[in-house]
């Protein structure tokens, strides 16, 4: 690419399964500028809220020009530092994203002192077209690691109701979950980090990384199939720090890089 990428995507912000707008702006972002992709052009701005199915949802992205991406050393993952969230709602009462918030630091705080959840309530146009709402959370740890989790409503006409304690206390659960799996990138951004270490440049690359979710393992099959690049994988368990079992893995970039030439 010659010009920066900016772009307008329309659609649902929000829904059961796919990462929302709100975590990868939390998680994925900080993990794209410790390749070397930075700089102030990097940004994703949430402008209206979709929620399944109606959908009405607008996101803007932006995306400066990278000639190429820096090989990374993340293996140490650090200790908890601070929680944050955003308790989303759009089309319900306000009050909802209250109820959510007290019920996941209800959880949160007998762990840690410094959480902060913050609500947004979307009204008229920026509401989308369907009613719903939901919470992501995100860790962040000493070392800059961002470990994520994320529970959204079920969609209008769709399953049974969902009560927003319950789903605050929930997500919360699924938090703590992610924490305990550990690594230094979340189950989210897994394969995020594995494709940026294959494209990397010449060089050595490591991360350290919780359990391997299904799907960075179908993942991996795929760099394998494309790239032909294979990952040293080992299982490193810390004797001093509680969790799952962990994986460092290892490769040597393909030194993809881009060759556009801006023209005057």
């Amino acid at each position: 690419m010659k010009h920066p990428l900016k772009a307008v995507l329309r659609g649902v912000t929000n829904d059961q399964t796919d990462p929302s707008v709100d975590t990868l702006k939390a998680t994925s972002i900080p993990l794209l500028k410790k390749f070397g992709v930075d700089g102030e052009g990097l940004e994703l701005k949430i402008i209206r809220r979709g929620m399944l199915p109606g959908g009405g949802g607008e996101v803007f992205f932006s995306c400066p020009v990278s000639k190429g991406l820096k090989p990374i050393q993340f293996t140490d993952p650090g200790k908890i530092k601070r929680i944050r969230g955003v308790a989303y709602s759009v089309r319900v009462s306000p009050q909802i994203g209250n109820r959510i918030t007290d019920s996941a630091r209800s959880i949160l705080n007998k762990f840690l002192p410094d959480v902060y959840i913050y609500t947004d309530h979307m009204k008229g146009v920026s509401s989308g077209k369907s009613p719903g709402f939901g919470l992501s959370l995100v860790a962040e740890t000493t070392a800059g690691c961002f470990l994520s989790a994320e529970l959204v409503s079920n969609p209008q006409g769709k399953g049974p109701a969902v009560l927003p304690e319950n789903l605050g206390r929930d997500c919360a659960k699924l938090l703590l979950e992610e924490i305990y799996r550990g690594g230094c990138v979340d189950s989210l951004n897994q394969s995020l980090a594995l494709l940026c270490m294959t494209l990397g440049q010449q060089d050595v690359s490591k991360v350290l990384l919780g359990p391997l979710s299904p799907y960075t393992i179908e993942f991996l099959r795929h760099l394998r199939s494309f790239f032909q690049i294979m990952f040293k994988m080992e299982t490193r368990s810390f004797d001093e720090q509680k969790g799952g079992e962990k994986v460092l893995m290892t490769c040597v970039g393909v030194g993809f890089s881009n060759l556009s030439k801006t023209v005057k």
